[in-house]
């Protein structure tokens, strides 16, 4: 965005852009092999305890596989990876505070239809030199995956990709879920589930619960696929993530009556059109 070839100053396309000059003349230190190690490590013990902070994975990392960790280190790490620990907390966010925040709206609601409620939320994959970062978007009553994306950086532009696939393809949903991170908050996302008259529901603070569903997504695709392989780059991650045709078509759910849920959901659709 800021060219130094336009007659504009870059003092000024800077100050125009909202962008610190240092950002500009900034350049990305590759993270190291061990970091990428330690990294995947921390995401296995996030999955499996998704309410251990630094100080408990710390304990982990030294009890499980024998490293010895600053937990600082382990800080930055999951500021990297996005990730922090879920449980009931005072409002310490580090969602953009410019933001709107919106309430949660499913609250003792019976959601038994598609498209009555989709959610989304965003994971970190390794892969065996670097890493990514997937959003998906979920039909909740048939956990059927409409949309994903992969993206190097936890930028707002792949989440919205997604979610305007996913309404091009399947329709609008009565409600679109999500938790509080900034690429959910933003005006851009925001923007699109208004332009759709879509009504907007943010989990509460800590409430991982409040997405449960999309949590067990993460568990299943990193432990059915993921973890099996190491992506070499990010074009075989995307390849090898056909494995949510698999998930849709072929996977059956004990929760959906062993059935899978693109059965659940075109099923149900097909009854609604009727």
């Amino acid at each position: 965005m800021v060219n130094p070839d336009e007659p504009l100053p870059l003092v000024r396309q800077c100050q125009l852009l909202d962008v610190p000059r240092s950002s500009y003349y900034y350049m990305p230190v590759p993270v190291s092999d061990d970091d990428l190690k330690l990294m995947a490590l921390i995401d296995r013990c996030h999955l499996e305890l998704p309410y251990y902070g630094s100080r408990r994975i710390k304990d982990w990392l030294f009890d499980e596989q024998g490293w010895v960790v600053n937990r600082k280190r382990i800080q930055r790490l999951m500021g990297i990876m996005g990730l922090e620990a879920l449980y009931p907390k005072a409002n310490t966010s580090q969602r953009n505070q410019q933001h709107k925040v919106y309430p949660y709206l499913l609250k003792g609601m019976d959601i038994s239809q598609p498209n009555q409620v989709w959610a989304a939320d965003i994971s970190y994959i390794p892969m065996a030199r670097g890493f990514v970062y997937l959003v998906a978007i979920m039909d909740w009553s048939s956990r059927k995956v409409l949309s994903w994306r992969l993206s190097t950086t936890l930028d707002t532009h792949f989440c919205t990709e997604a979610l305007e696939e996913a309404v091009d393809r399947y329709g609008c949903p009565g409600i679109f879920n999500t938790d509080q991170g900034c690429q959910f908050t933003s005006e851009e996302f925001t923007g699109v589930l208004k332009r759709h008259h879509i009504r907007i529901s943010m989990d509460g603070k800590g409430r991982w619960l409040d997405n449960v569903f999309v949590e067990r997504l993460w568990r299943s695709v990193k432990y059915e696929e993921v973890y099996l392989k190491a992506y070499t780059d990010v074009r075989e991650a995307r390849r090898s993530l056909g494995y949510f045709t698999h998930y849709n078509s072929r996977r059956r759910h004990q929760s959906l009556g062993r059935q899978t849920p693109d059965t659940v959901y075109f099923q149900s659709a097909n009854r609604q059109a009727a």
